[in-house]
Protein backbone atom coordinates (compact mmCIF):
# COMPACT_ATOMS: atom_id res chain seq x y z
CA UNK A 1 0.00 0.00 0.00
CA UNK A 2 1.25 3.46 -0.99
CA UNK A 3 -0.03 6.69 0.50
CA UNK A 4 0.50 10.35 1.36
CA UNK A 5 2.88 11.10 4.19
CA UNK A 6 2.73 14.90 3.88
CA UNK A 7 1.68 17.67 1.51
CA UNK A 8 2.30 21.37 1.12
CA UNK A 9 0.94 24.11 -1.12
CA UNK A 10 1.95 27.57 -2.19
CA UNK A 11 -0.31 30.27 -3.63
CA UNK A 12 1.30 33.63 -4.50
CA UNK A 13 -0.23 36.53 -2.59
CA UNK A 14 -1.00 38.65 -5.66
CA UNK A 15 -4.54 38.60 -7.08
CA UNK A 16 -6.29 40.29 -9.96
CA UNK A 17 -10.05 40.47 -10.28
CA UNK A 18 -11.54 39.23 -13.54
CA UNK A 19 -13.58 42.42 -13.63
CA UNK A 20 -10.35 44.43 -13.91
CA UNK A 21 -9.08 42.32 -16.81
CA UNK A 22 -12.44 42.63 -18.55
CA UNK A 23 -12.52 46.42 -18.05
CA UNK A 24 -9.15 46.78 -19.78
CA UNK A 25 -10.69 45.22 -22.90
CA UNK A 26 -14.07 47.00 -22.63
CA UNK A 27 -15.85 43.81 -21.59
CA UNK A 28 -18.56 43.41 -18.98
CA UNK A 29 -16.73 42.01 -15.95
CA UNK A 30 -19.77 40.55 -14.20
CA UNK A 31 -20.72 38.58 -17.31
CA UNK A 32 -17.22 37.16 -17.71
CA UNK A 33 -16.97 36.16 -14.04
CA UNK A 34 -20.45 34.65 -14.06
CA UNK A 35 -19.79 32.67 -17.23
CA UNK A 36 -16.50 31.20 -15.97
CA UNK A 37 -17.58 31.04 -12.31
CA UNK A 38 -14.27 32.63 -11.36
CA UNK A 39 -14.01 35.93 -9.50
CA UNK A 40 -10.25 36.43 -9.30
CA UNK A 41 -7.00 34.61 -9.94
CA UNK A 42 -3.55 34.29 -8.36
CA UNK A 43 -0.62 35.99 -10.05
CA UNK A 44 3.08 35.17 -9.67
CA UNK A 45 5.30 37.97 -8.43
CA UNK A 46 7.92 39.51 -10.72
CA UNK A 47 10.56 37.35 -9.02
CA UNK A 48 8.53 34.12 -9.05
CA UNK A 49 8.40 31.30 -11.58
CA UNK A 50 7.66 27.57 -11.65
CA UNK A 51 10.92 26.82 -9.78
CA UNK A 52 10.38 29.23 -6.88
CA UNK A 53 6.73 28.20 -6.60
CA UNK A 54 7.71 24.50 -6.53
CA UNK A 55 10.34 25.25 -3.89
CA UNK A 56 7.85 27.03 -1.63
CA UNK A 57 5.36 24.16 -1.93
CA UNK A 58 8.13 21.66 -1.23
CA UNK A 59 9.31 23.56 1.85
CA UNK A 60 5.76 23.63 3.22
CA UNK A 61 5.48 19.89 2.57
CA UNK A 62 8.71 19.06 4.40
CA UNK A 63 7.95 21.41 7.30
CA UNK A 64 5.08 19.19 8.41
CA UNK A 65 7.09 15.95 8.58
CA UNK A 66 10.04 14.72 10.61
CA UNK A 67 11.67 13.26 7.51
CA UNK A 68 15.10 14.51 6.49
CA UNK A 69 15.29 15.77 2.88
CA UNK A 70 18.18 13.38 2.18
CA UNK A 71 15.83 10.42 2.76
CA UNK A 72 13.78 11.32 -0.35
CA UNK A 73 14.77 9.04 -3.22
CA UNK A 74 12.56 10.39 -6.03
CA UNK A 75 11.64 13.94 -7.05
CA UNK A 76 9.33 14.49 -10.02
CA UNK A 77 8.16 18.00 -10.97
CA UNK A 78 5.20 18.45 -13.33
CA UNK A 79 4.73 21.77 -15.12
CA UNK A 80 4.02 23.34 -18.48
CA UNK A 81 5.97 26.49 -17.62
CA UNK A 82 9.40 25.07 -16.80
CA UNK A 83 11.82 28.05 -16.99
CA UNK A 84 14.34 26.08 -19.04
CA UNK A 85 13.81 24.05 -22.18
CA UNK A 86 17.07 22.22 -21.38
CA UNK A 87 17.98 22.16 -17.67
CA UNK A 88 15.65 20.38 -15.30
CA UNK A 89 13.43 22.10 -12.79
CA UNK A 90 13.60 19.03 -10.55
CA UNK A 91 17.34 19.20 -9.87
CA UNK A 92 17.20 22.93 -9.06
CA UNK A 93 14.38 22.30 -6.59
CA UNK A 94 16.13 19.21 -5.21
CA UNK A 95 19.31 21.19 -4.61
CA UNK A 96 17.48 23.97 -2.79
CA UNK A 97 15.46 21.52 -0.70
CA UNK A 98 18.69 19.80 0.37
CA UNK A 99 18.00 16.35 -1.08
CA UNK A 100 21.69 15.65 -1.63
CA UNK A 101 22.59 13.51 -4.64
CA UNK A 102 21.08 10.07 -4.14
CA UNK A 103 17.70 10.62 -5.74
CA UNK A 104 16.00 10.14 -9.10
CA UNK A 105 15.02 13.48 -10.65
CA UNK A 106 12.81 14.13 -13.67
CA UNK A 107 10.60 16.82 -15.14
CA UNK A 108 7.16 15.82 -16.40
CA UNK A 109 5.17 17.61 -19.10
CA UNK A 110 1.59 16.75 -19.99
CA UNK A 111 -0.25 20.05 -19.79
CA UNK A 112 -2.31 20.24 -16.59
CA UNK A 113 -1.89 16.58 -15.61
CA UNK A 114 1.89 16.48 -15.63
CA UNK A 115 2.08 16.20 -11.83
CA UNK A 116 -0.53 13.46 -11.52
CA UNK A 117 1.37 11.46 -14.14
CA UNK A 118 4.42 11.90 -11.90
CA UNK A 119 2.35 10.79 -8.92
CA UNK A 120 1.46 7.52 -10.64
CA UNK A 121 5.13 6.98 -11.55
CA UNK A 122 6.22 7.51 -7.94
CA UNK A 123 3.46 5.19 -6.70
CA UNK A 124 4.77 2.48 -9.01
CA UNK A 125 8.36 2.89 -7.78
CA UNK A 126 7.24 2.74 -4.17
CA UNK A 127 4.93 -0.25 -4.65
CA UNK A 128 7.68 -2.19 -6.43
CA UNK A 129 10.05 -1.64 -3.52
CA UNK A 130 12.58 0.29 -5.61
CA UNK A 131 12.14 3.43 -3.49
CA UNK A 132 10.89 4.32 -0.01
CA UNK A 133 10.03 8.02 -0.31
CA UNK A 134 9.06 10.10 -3.32
CA UNK A 135 8.17 13.78 -3.69
CA UNK A 136 5.84 14.95 -6.46
CA UNK A 137 5.32 18.65 -7.19
CA UNK A 138 2.85 20.31 -9.55
CA UNK A 139 3.83 23.90 -10.29
CA UNK A 140 2.90 26.52 -12.85
CA UNK A 141 3.04 30.20 -13.56
CA UNK A 142 0.62 29.86 -16.42
CA UNK A 143 1.07 31.80 -19.64
CA UNK A 144 -1.76 33.43 -21.55
CA UNK A 145 -1.87 35.89 -24.42
CA UNK A 146 -3.38 39.28 -23.56
CA UNK A 147 -7.04 39.48 -24.64
CA UNK A 148 -7.28 35.70 -24.99
CA UNK A 149 -9.96 33.89 -22.99
CA UNK A 150 -7.18 32.08 -21.09
CA UNK A 151 -6.11 35.40 -19.61
CA UNK A 152 -9.12 35.31 -17.30
CA UNK A 153 -8.20 32.00 -15.64
CA UNK A 154 -4.48 31.18 -16.13
CA UNK A 155 -2.98 31.38 -12.66
CA UNK A 156 0.03 30.51 -10.51
CA UNK A 157 0.39 28.03 -7.63
CA UNK A 158 2.17 24.88 -6.54
CA UNK A 159 1.35 21.70 -4.63
CA UNK A 160 3.80 19.11 -3.28
CA UNK A 161 2.99 15.60 -2.05
CA UNK A 162 5.39 13.31 -0.21
CA UNK A 163 4.46 9.68 -0.89
CA UNK A 164 5.61 6.64 1.04
CA UNK A 165 5.02 2.92 1.27
CA UNK A 166 2.95 1.40 4.06
CA UNK A 167 4.72 -0.96 6.46
CA UNK A 168 4.29 -4.71 5.93
CA UNK A 169 2.38 -4.95 9.20
CA UNK A 170 -0.59 -3.38 7.46
CA UNK A 171 -0.76 -0.46 9.85
CA UNK A 172 -0.94 3.14 8.70
CA UNK A 173 2.75 3.65 9.52
CA UNK A 174 4.91 4.12 6.44
CA UNK A 175 8.62 3.94 5.84
CA UNK A 176 8.87 7.49 7.18
CA UNK A 177 5.99 7.93 9.62
CA UNK A 178 2.21 7.77 9.60
CA UNK A 179 0.33 7.93 6.31
CA UNK A 180 -2.45 10.53 6.31
CA UNK A 181 -4.15 9.03 3.23
CA UNK A 182 -3.83 5.69 1.45
CA UNK A 183 -3.91 5.26 -2.32
CA UNK A 184 -6.50 2.53 -2.96
CA UNK A 185 -6.52 2.56 -6.76
CA UNK A 186 -5.55 4.56 -9.83
CA UNK A 187 -5.99 4.51 -13.59
CA UNK A 188 -5.58 6.65 -16.73
CA UNK A 189 -7.40 7.48 -19.95
CA UNK A 190 -5.51 8.96 -22.92
CA UNK A 191 -5.91 9.92 -26.58
CA UNK A 192 -4.42 12.14 -29.26
CA UNK A 193 -6.81 15.10 -28.91
CA UNK A 194 -4.95 18.37 -29.61
CA UNK A 195 -7.28 20.85 -27.91
CA UNK A 196 -4.48 23.01 -26.48
CA UNK A 197 -0.84 23.34 -27.53
CA UNK A 198 2.26 25.53 -27.60
CA UNK A 199 4.92 24.93 -30.21
CA UNK A 200 8.58 25.17 -29.30
CA UNK A 201 9.69 28.80 -29.26
CA UNK A 202 6.18 30.20 -29.00
CA UNK A 203 5.51 32.46 -26.01
CA UNK A 204 1.81 31.73 -25.59
CA UNK A 205 -0.31 28.60 -25.95
CA UNK A 206 -3.04 28.16 -28.54
CA UNK A 207 -6.33 26.38 -28.07
CA UNK A 208 -9.30 25.14 -30.06
CA UNK A 209 -11.96 27.18 -28.28
CA UNK A 210 -15.14 25.23 -27.61
CA UNK A 211 -13.42 22.06 -28.82
CA UNK A 212 -11.65 22.00 -25.44
CA UNK A 213 -14.93 21.03 -23.77
CA UNK A 214 -16.85 17.95 -24.95
CA UNK A 215 -14.26 15.96 -26.97
CA UNK A 216 -11.42 16.99 -24.69
CA UNK A 217 -12.07 17.71 -20.99
CA UNK A 218 -15.40 15.92 -20.57
CA UNK A 219 -14.56 12.87 -22.70
CA UNK A 220 -11.31 12.19 -20.86
CA UNK A 221 -12.37 13.03 -17.31
CA UNK A 222 -15.49 10.90 -17.67
CA UNK A 223 -13.51 8.15 -19.41
CA UNK A 224 -11.03 7.92 -16.53
CA UNK A 225 -13.81 8.19 -13.95
CA UNK A 226 -15.87 5.39 -15.48
CA UNK A 227 -12.81 3.18 -15.74
CA UNK A 228 -12.01 3.84 -12.08
CA UNK A 229 -15.57 3.01 -11.05
CA UNK A 230 -15.31 -0.29 -12.92
CA UNK A 231 -11.86 -1.09 -11.56
CA UNK A 232 -12.92 -0.50 -7.94
CA UNK A 233 -16.50 -1.74 -8.23
CA UNK A 234 -17.70 1.54 -6.75
CA UNK A 235 -20.17 4.34 -7.48
CA UNK A 236 -20.37 8.06 -6.60
CA UNK A 237 -22.35 7.46 -3.41
CA UNK A 238 -19.42 5.42 -2.02
CA UNK A 239 -17.29 8.58 -1.75
CA UNK A 240 -17.27 11.48 0.68
CA UNK A 241 -15.50 13.92 -1.65
CA UNK A 242 -14.71 14.31 -5.33
CA UNK A 243 -11.93 16.31 -6.96
CA UNK A 244 -11.65 17.28 -10.63
CA UNK A 245 -9.27 19.44 -12.64
CA UNK A 246 -10.58 23.00 -12.72
CA UNK A 247 -9.88 24.91 -15.98
CA UNK A 248 -12.76 27.16 -14.89
CA UNK A 249 -15.60 26.96 -12.39
CA UNK A 250 -18.12 25.48 -14.82
CA UNK A 251 -16.39 22.31 -16.04
CA UNK A 252 -15.82 20.52 -12.69
CA UNK A 253 -19.39 21.28 -11.60
CA UNK A 254 -20.77 19.91 -14.86
CA UNK A 255 -18.66 16.75 -14.92
CA UNK A 256 -19.46 16.02 -11.26
CA UNK A 257 -23.17 16.32 -12.04
CA UNK A 258 -22.91 14.06 -15.10
CA UNK A 259 -21.10 11.38 -13.09
CA UNK A 260 -23.64 11.47 -10.28
CA UNK A 261 -21.74 13.34 -7.55
CA UNK A 262 -23.50 15.90 -5.36
CA UNK A 263 -22.60 19.55 -4.84
CA UNK A 264 -21.68 18.74 -1.23
CA UNK A 265 -19.13 16.13 -2.38
CA UNK A 266 -17.52 18.62 -4.77
CA UNK A 267 -17.67 21.91 -2.84
CA UNK A 268 -14.55 21.53 -0.60
CA UNK A 269 -12.31 21.14 -3.65
CA UNK A 270 -13.60 24.15 -5.62
CA UNK A 271 -10.81 26.67 -5.12
CA UNK A 272 -10.88 27.83 -8.75
CA UNK A 273 -13.27 30.71 -8.03
CA UNK A 274 -10.70 32.39 -5.79
CA UNK A 275 -7.42 31.58 -7.55
CA UNK A 276 -8.17 30.52 -11.14
CA UNK A 277 -6.46 27.61 -12.89
CA UNK A 278 -2.82 27.01 -11.88
CA UNK A 279 -2.54 24.27 -14.51
CA UNK A 280 -0.35 21.39 -13.19
CA UNK A 281 -1.13 22.39 -9.60
CA UNK A 282 -4.91 22.56 -10.07
CA UNK A 283 -6.13 19.08 -9.11
CA UNK A 284 -3.38 18.58 -6.52
CA UNK A 285 -4.23 21.90 -4.88
CA UNK A 286 -7.88 20.84 -4.82
CA UNK A 287 -6.89 17.53 -3.20
CA UNK A 288 -4.94 19.46 -0.56
CA UNK A 289 -7.97 21.65 0.11
CA UNK A 290 -10.05 18.53 0.75
CA UNK A 291 -7.38 16.97 2.98
CA UNK A 292 -7.28 20.21 4.97
CA UNK A 293 -10.88 19.60 6.14
CA UNK A 294 -11.57 15.87 5.78
CA UNK A 295 -11.92 13.55 8.75
CA UNK A 296 -10.42 10.07 9.15
CA UNK A 297 -11.80 7.19 7.12
CA UNK A 298 -13.09 9.38 4.27
CA UNK A 299 -12.87 8.34 0.63
CA UNK A 300 -11.83 10.83 -2.06
CA UNK A 301 -12.43 10.35 -5.79
CA UNK A 302 -10.02 12.40 -7.92
CA UNK A 303 -9.54 12.86 -11.68
CA UNK A 304 -7.05 15.24 -13.29
CA UNK A 305 -7.00 16.42 -16.89
CA UNK A 306 -4.25 17.45 -19.30
CA UNK A 307 -4.73 18.75 -22.80
CA UNK A 308 -3.35 16.67 -25.60
CA UNK A 309 -5.12 14.73 -23.99
CA UNK A 310 -5.50 12.54 -20.94
CA UNK A 311 -6.81 12.09 -17.41
CA UNK A 312 -5.46 10.30 -14.34
CA UNK A 313 -7.89 8.94 -11.76
CA UNK A 314 -7.19 8.16 -8.08
CA UNK A 315 -9.07 6.82 -5.08
CA UNK A 316 -7.75 7.95 -1.68
CA UNK A 317 -8.81 7.02 1.83
CA UNK A 318 -7.83 9.21 4.79
CA UNK A 319 -6.43 7.69 7.99
CA UNK A 320 -6.56 8.39 11.72
CA UNK A 321 -3.27 10.32 11.40
CA UNK A 322 -4.85 13.12 9.36
CA UNK A 323 -6.28 15.32 12.19
CA UNK A 324 -2.88 15.73 13.84
CA UNK A 325 -1.36 16.62 10.47
CA UNK A 326 -4.11 19.19 9.86
CA UNK A 327 -3.28 20.87 13.16
CA UNK A 328 0.33 21.21 12.05
CA UNK A 329 -0.74 22.75 8.72
CA UNK A 330 -2.94 25.29 10.48
CA UNK A 331 -0.20 26.20 12.96
CA UNK A 332 2.19 26.80 10.06
CA UNK A 333 -0.41 29.10 8.43
CA UNK A 334 -0.10 27.02 5.28
CA UNK A 335 -3.57 25.57 4.69
CA UNK A 336 -5.11 26.23 1.28
CA UNK A 337 -7.80 28.40 2.86
CA UNK A 338 -5.25 30.48 4.78
CA UNK A 339 -3.19 31.04 1.65
CA UNK A 340 -6.25 32.00 -0.39
CA UNK A 341 -7.19 34.59 2.21
CA UNK A 342 -3.64 36.03 2.32
CA UNK A 343 -3.73 38.30 -0.74
CA UNK A 344 -2.85 41.65 -2.27
CA UNK A 345 -4.81 42.98 -5.23
CA UNK A 346 -3.07 44.45 -8.26
CA UNK A 347 -4.43 46.32 -11.27
CA UNK A 348 -4.16 45.25 -14.91
CA UNK A 349 -1.07 47.37 -15.64
CA UNK A 350 0.79 45.82 -12.70
CA UNK A 351 -0.41 42.40 -13.83
CA UNK A 352 1.13 42.94 -17.27
CA UNK A 353 4.41 44.07 -15.71
CA UNK A 354 4.61 40.97 -13.51
CA UNK A 355 3.47 38.33 -15.96
CA UNK A 356 4.79 39.68 -19.25
CA UNK A 357 7.84 41.53 -17.88
CA UNK A 358 6.96 44.78 -19.66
Amino acid sequence: MVGILSYGTYIPTYRIRLADIAAAWKKEGSEVASSLKVQEKSVAGADEDAVTIALEAGLHCLSTTQMKPQEIEVLFVGSESHPYAVNPTSTIVGELLGLGNNYLAADFEFACKAATAGMQAVAGLLASGQSRLGLVIGTDSAQSKPHDVLEYTSAAAGAAFLLSREARSGSARSAGGKLIAKLLSYTSYSSDTPDFWRRDGMQYPSHAGRFTGEPAYFAHVMGAAQRLFEKTGSQPSDYDYCVFHMPNGRFPREVAKRLGFTEAQLAPSLVVGEIGNPYSASSLLALAAVLDVAGPGKKIFMVSYGSGAGSDGFVWETTAALPQFQSSVISHQSSVKQQIERKTYIDYVQYLKQTHKI
